[in-house]
């Protein structure tokens, strides 16, 4: 890794946690309806994958979408529109924070969990039909790994070879059902030779080691093998969504998590070992905190969709309403 990469790497993290919390702060404004659903602690899984992505890949995400959006390139300030119900938003406000869909990117999220997988794994039948080069990527935590469409997708993605990644963020936490007390195996990367997939396991709090196993998995499924599933091990720093009391975690695990298990930490730590300044560091920060209040406060001056409207773009022309 070279430094360029390596500051590159620490930006994109940067920004993925200063744009969360600008959603925070249009949620505690009343500027956001709605359960909200925060990232903060998985900004490397994301922040690695979007070096495995070539243009035209797709990405299927879940309720907690904003950081794969960003990692695909969906623009920012059309996103935060959307998520604050903006008429210049990605839907026109009409998708919302769990369901943003971007074509110009080939990105996309459902609510439903686990059901990112099988829309990924359309995306991935239709690279093979057209003889595309694309690779799909679908993302779901650990409690979406023991879903029934889970389990079909790969199934059938291993029978046919489809150039699909299954992207597991394992934060350990099914809302609040451990993942220890459910899941019948150890890992859930471990399950991938039942598939005929590659599984690999990785530390996602170390975005360097996830850089790396996105790129084999991608090269993987691209190159023909087949799909591949990648755990990234990680931690969320809040609860399931905004308004969860999160009483299913103590105190100290918490602070314990915050303290051993920042991402954006355990890479700056690195970084100044590696010789870069803290203070650069501090000012990349800085300076992508200011960026997203600047495109925050830019998006609050946007209107509304106009109630009239409700059941417009629910069907492909207006007269099939």
């Amino acid at each position: 890794m070279t430094d360029t990469t390596g500051l590159q790497r620490f930006r994109r993290m940067a920004t993925m946690r200063a744009f969360d919390e600008a959603c925070l702060d249009a949620l505690r404004r009343g500027e956001i309806h709605g359960e909200l659903h925060i990232g903060l602690g998985q900004e490397a899984v994301a922040a690695g994958m979007a070096e495995a992505f070539e243009a035209p890949d797709a990405v299927v995400s879940t309720h907690r979408n904003h950081f794969h959006a960003i990692a695909k390139g969906v623009d920012m300030r059309a996103l935060l529109a959307e998520i604050m119900e903006k008429e210049t938003g990605l839907c026109r406000g009409r998708g919302g924070h769990m369901h943003p869909f971007d074509p110009t990117t080939n990105f996309s999220a459902t609510g439903i969990v686990g059901a990112s997988l099988p829309v990924a794994l359309g995306y991935a039948y239709g690279y093979r039909l057209r003889r595309q080069r694309g690779v799909a990527f679908g993302v779901t935590g650990d409690g979406g790994s023991h879903t029934g469409g889970f389990h079909e997708t790969l199934v059938m993605a291993g029978a046919m070879k489809l150039p699909l990644v299954a992207v597991v963020e394992n934060n350990s936490l099914a809302i609040s059902v451990s993942f220890d007390q459910v899941s019948p195996t150890r890992t859930i990367a471990e399950r991938a030779a039942a598939y005929g997939a590659l599984g690999l396991l990785v530390d996602g709090t170390d975005v360097d080691a996830v850089a790396d196993a996105m790129r084999k998995a991608a090269d993987h499924a691209r190159g023909g093998g087949g799909p591949a599933i990648v755990e990234a091990t990680c931690h969320r720093f809040r609860g399931h969504f905004e308004g969860d009391p999160d009483t299913y975690r103590d105190r100290d695990e918490k602070r314990r998590i915050r303290e051993r298990f920042d991402p954006l930490a355990l890479h700056r730590a690195r970084l100044e070992k590696d010789g870069v300044p803290a203070a650069d560091l501090a000012a990349i920060l800085a300076e992508e905190t200011q960026r997203m209040k600047a495109i925050l406060a830019d998006v609050r001056g946007d209107a509304q969709p106009d109630p009239a409207g409700a059941l417009r773009y629910n069907f492909a022309t207006e007269d099939a309403r």
